[in-house]
Parts: structure tokens; C-alpha cells; sequence
């Protein structure tokens, strides 16, 4: 049995108190209240026209009669299974909103437009935490809100943007707890309900899942200790062993994500009324699995990764006359930010390899991972919104390059990307928020491309 060296424990305490005495208190440059006005103008404008169109729009077709489902057994009625390819905790919050405010427009939307002002605001405190640096966690929230991605999933019930702000609360707890070793077990903690919770939304957010994981023990590892695994030592986060880590970032989302199908046990199918709890979560799998691996019929908005990267193929939620006007939702990349990040990408890489970045590293591995993902996905057919979780790491890797380029001397460029991503955003306000398109406005005026019509 290995015994307990008295002088790491020594260590270990100067360790944490030095780090506590520069973390207990706010840093004084953090934009904090910034951050927050930025997500109050976001909620603000994606709450614009939230209950139009008043039909169900594009996929809300398949994840309400999910939500209604579970509905019907909280109201002490029977109900069946659908939409069993997908996990339960997204359906789980649409029908939450719905029992809130009701079986409508508003009730299906509500929580969609809390988890993507939620998202906004916890990718800035993850980029202020992992860079420290004010104009580029600024400049993130402002791309984000007006890169479009976010903005129309903040109103939609689809699940795309719970998986999505958990994944940012992962990140913000994951980042916070390196910059602030004392809070270190709690925030690995939060790191590890929140990761359990985007797989539980949706299964896209499985290649981040290990991501963080493999971050602390490649860092530990890096550390040089000797006691690899019982060491409370070195990055990065001394306090925490490697051990104890592994609870946190593996067993913890592991439990979080049985607890999400919880709801699970109380549905069926028509023929099988309580199909989770007859066959069990691990056989029930092997089903969503099946489903998700099933050839569908060719779609003429399915799209590849290319297309994405380029931004060359969107997807029309909505072009129809609906509630009294013309009005549309087309769902692409902001056109400036989304190809100026690209080679801002190659900039993170070179600057994060060279200076030993962490912010820069952590934006080009996750766009590197969530997008390899599916150049090899067992999904036969894509479309353009598996791109959004790829599309915030793209961001915050132009928002680090856009704060270098400011550092440098060339804060009109910097500040005029900003502004050009706003003018841009502005300009497709109206087919990204259902307005009335009153003649002779048509989609023909947004139409830069021939491919997103």
C-alpha cells in the first residue's frame, strides 16, 4: 500500500491557495454584465414572431406528438412511443414548456428559446474562463447571436440547441475548472451532469463526450507525476486525482444519460405499453440504434460536409403563406463569419501549437472532432443542422483571431468583421424570423447562391 507523501500534500496546498487567492475574486477585466446584456438583445430578437408560424414547423412535426406523449401520461392518460430514434431529455423539455404554457406555439418554442440564450451565454463564459481574453469573449457572443445557427434553433422545438447549450455548459464548467482549481470538484462535477445531458438530447454530441475526458488525463499525463492515477497534483486541475476525475467526466454523464430516459419507463408503442421497462435500456438501444442507422429515401435538402464547411447548401424550414403573409426560415451560416472561420481555423492551429494557446487548441480540436464525426457517421443521410455544434468552435476560433488581429495593431478589421456579421445579420432578419414578405419581396432577394434555393 502506497503511503501519502506529507510534502505533495504541502505542495498542494500552496498550490490551491495561491490559485484561490487570484480566483476568489471577479477578475477585473471580466465582461460579465456585457456578456449578459449580449444575451438580453439575443433573447430579445429570437423571441421576435416565436409563436409564428402558428403550425408545427419543419421537424416539429416529429418531436411535439413525442412531447404530447408524455403529456398524456403525466395527465393520467396512456400514450405510445413515438420518435424512438432519438433520446428522451429534449422531448422531455419540449412537453415541459408545453405544461407550462400550453399546446401552442409558445409552449412547443419556450424552452428552445432559453436553452439558445443559455448557449450564447455559457459559450462566453467557457471562452472567458479558457482565455482570459475580454475582446474576444465579447466578440464571441456577438458572432454567435448573429451567425444565424443559433438564432433560428433558439425557435424551433427541435433538439438540436438543448444538446447544444449543454455542451456549452460543459465547456464553461470543464474551462472554469482550470482557472480555478479551488472549485475545481463541483465544476468537474457540473462538467459531468452537463455532458450526460447533451447525449441525453441527442446522440450528435457523442464524439464531444470523451473529449473532456481525455483533455484532463493527456494534461495530467503531461504533468509527469508519478503516482499517475491517485496523484492530486499538476494540471489540470490540481486537487483533483485522475481517478477522481474519471467519476466526474465518466461515470457521471454515463449515469445522467440512463436518468434522462427515466420518462421512458412510463411509455410503449401500441402494442407493447411499457416497451423500456419490459426490454431494458441497454436492448432498447440496439432499437435506436437501428433506427438511426435505417437508408432513407434521397431528401433534396440532404447536404455533405463539404457543403457545410463551404456553406453552400441551406435548408427552407419554412416558405410558405401562412398566418395572414408570406414568410419563410431558411436556415444557413452567416456568409461572412462562416467562411472567414474557416481559415481563421488554420490560424488557431499554427498560433495554438506555437504559443501553446489552450483557448485556440480547444476551438480547433472541437471543430475537428464534432465535424469528423460525420465523415464517418453511419447516417446515410445528412443535412446542413448537424453543422451547428462545428459551426461555435468555428466562431470561437474567429473571435481568437479577430482579438490577435486587434492586438496587432488592426482593430478596424477586427471591428469591422463584427460589424459586418451584424449588417449581414440584419439584412436576413426577415427569412430568418418568419416576417411577412410583402410583394415584390421574395426569397429571391436573400438567394446569393443558386444552391440555397
Amino acid at each position: 500500500m502506497a503511503h501519502e507523501n506529507p510534502h505533495e500534500n504541502l505542495d498542494l496546498e500552496a498550490e490551491l491557495s495561491l490559485g484561490g487567492a487570484s480566483a476568489s475574486r471577479v477578475h477585473p477585466n471580466d465582461p460579465w454584465v456585457w456578456s449578459l446584456a449580449i444575451c438580453a438583445v439575443f433573447a430579445a430578437l429570437a423571441s421576435t414572431r416565436l409563436a409564428i408560424p402558428s403550425t408545427p414547423l419543419f421537424d416539429e412535426v416529429h418531436y411535439l406528438p413525442a412531447a404530447r406523449d408524455m403529456l398524456d401520461v403525466w395527465n393520467g392518460g396512456e400514450a405510445i412511443y413515438r420518435n424512438k430514434e432519438h433520446p428522451l431529455l429534449g422531448k422531455t423539455l419540449i412537453a415541459i414548456g408545453m405544461a407550462l404554457f400550453g399546446d401552442n406555439p409558445l409552449g412547443w418554442r419556450i424552452m428552445s428559446l432559453i436553452a439558445g440564450t443559455v448557449t450564447v451565454g455559457a459559450s462566453m463564459r467557457a471562452m472567458w474562463h479558457a482565455s482570459e481574453d475580454r475582446f474576444a469573449t465579447l466578440a464571441f457572443g456577438v458572432l454567435l447571436a448573429t451567425g444565424f445557427h443559433i438564432f433560428i434553433h433558439a425557435r424551433i422545438a427541435m433538439l438540436d440547441t438543448f444538446m447544444l447549450s449543454a455542451i456549452a455548459i460543459a465547456a464553461w464548467q470543464f474551462a472554469a475548472a482550470i482557472r480555478k482549481p479551488e472549485q475545481g470538484r463541483w465544476r468537474l462535477a457540473f462538467t459531468g451532469v452537463a455532458i450526460g445531458a447533451a447525449i441525453g438530447a441527442k446522440w450528435n454530441a457523442m464524439p464531444l463526450a470523451p473529449v473532456f475526458g481525455l483533455s484532463f488525463f493527456i494534461l495530467r499525463l503531461s504533468a509527469g507525476r508519478r503516482r499517475l492515477l491517485l496523484s492530486r497534483r499538476g494540471a489540470p486541475v490540481p486537487g483533483i486525482s485522475l481517478a477522481e476525475a474519471f467519476l466526474w467526466l465518466g461515470v457521471m454523464p454515463l449515469a445522467i444519460y440512463a436518468l434522462s430516459f427515466a420518462p421512458g419507463y412510463w411509455l410503449g408503442t401500441q402494442n407493447d405499453p411499457s416497451l423500456l421497462a419490459q426490454d431494458g435500456i441497454i436492448a432498447f438501444h440496439s432499437e435506436i440504434l437501428s433506427l438511426q442507422r435505417q437508408v432513407l429515401d434521397a431528401h433534396p435538402y440532404q447536404s455533405s460536409w463539404d457543403q457545410w464547411a463551404l456553406n453552400t447548401r441551406g435548408i427552407w424550414y419554412l416558405y410558405e403563406e401562412i398566418d395572414g403573409a408570406q414568410r419563410g426560415v431558411l436556415l444557413i451560416g452567416n456568409p461572412v463569419t462562416m467562411l472567414l472561420g474557416l481559415p481563421a481555423l488554420l490560424w488557431c492551429l499554427g498560433v495554438g501549437i506555437q504559443r501553446r494557446n489552450p483557448a485556440m487548441l480547444a476551438a480547433v480540436v472541437g471543430y475537428a472532432v464534432s465535424l469528423g464525426f460525420w465523415l464517418i457517421a453511419p447516417k446515410p443521410v445528412q443535412f446542413y443542422y448537424h453543422y451547428t455544434i462545428p459551426s461555435v468552435f468555428l466562431l470561437g476560433a474567429l473571435a481568437l483571431t479577430l482579438s490577435h488581429v486587434r492586438q496587432a495593431g488592426w482593430s478596424k478589421v477586427s471591428f469591422g468583421v463584427i460589424a459586418a456579421s451584424i449588417a449581414v445579420f440584419a439584412w436576413f432578419f426577415p427569412i430568418l424570423s418568419a416576417a411577412p414578405l410583402e410583394p415584390p419581396v421574395t426569397f429571391k432577394n436573400w438567394m446569393w447562391l443558386d444552391s440555397w434555393v
